[in-house]
């Protein structure tokens, strides 16, 4: 039940940039299978997008510049008359962009393990149903053990966070109705 928080997400999350490129390139909702979906047929390296790691240092997410770079790929720096992104195209972005998070998450994770010296590390969250990502981590990790929940269990972190309170009202860790609720750390 003890947690030490390391880094957090500045403003767009991994799953919620896969959500809005999904948008971007017409591809339907939830945006991480589609996304993924359409990236098994294309190039990674086609498109050289911006790996936002903070610093060399950091553990903190941002991906909204990175989403911001495919729309800016997709629609040309001119949004108010923006081209159209042909079919043919959608894979290769796809994969490049899929590539681009995957590289941050994958830093990120190798960063915490060599911070925190903990030789084990656990995957959650939508994302973590996500093959290239799972793959990459396996790879990158040689002596940690990485767990994935099966990927029918990766869903929105919500229930996860609701599983968790469960949990914890059970034990009567529970909080006051006064608490006053922050959206960002």
């Amino acid at each position: 039940g003890e947690s030490e928080l390391l880094g957090a997400t500045t403003d767009d999350a991994a799953g919620e940039s896969f959500d809005k490129v999904a948008r971007i390139l017409g591809l339907p909702y939830p945006g991480g299978p589609s996304i993924a979906q359409a990236a098994e047929k294309g190039n990674p390296k086609a498109v050289e997008f911006p790996r936002p790691l903070l610093g060399p240092d950091s553990l903190k997410f941002s991906f909204s510049g990175l989403k911001t770079a495919v729309l800016y790929h997709v629609r040309g720096q001119n949004i108010r008359n923006p081209r159209a992104v042909s079919p043919d195209e959608v894979p290769d972005i796809a994969a490049s962009f899929q590539e681009a998070v995957v590289d941050v998450l994958v830093e990120k994770a190798l960063r915490a393990v060599e911070r925190t010296g903990i030789r084990r590390l656990a995957v959650t969250g939508g994302v973590a149903s996500n093959r290239r990502l799972r793959d990459k981590l396996a790879e990158a990790a040689p002596g940690v053990q990485v767990f994935f929940p099966p990927r029918e269990l990766c869903t929105d972190n919500g229930a996860m966070v609701a599983g968790l309170a469960y949990e914890l009202m059970q034990k009567g860790e529970i909080a006051s109705l006064d608490l006053d609720a922050y959206a960002q750390v």
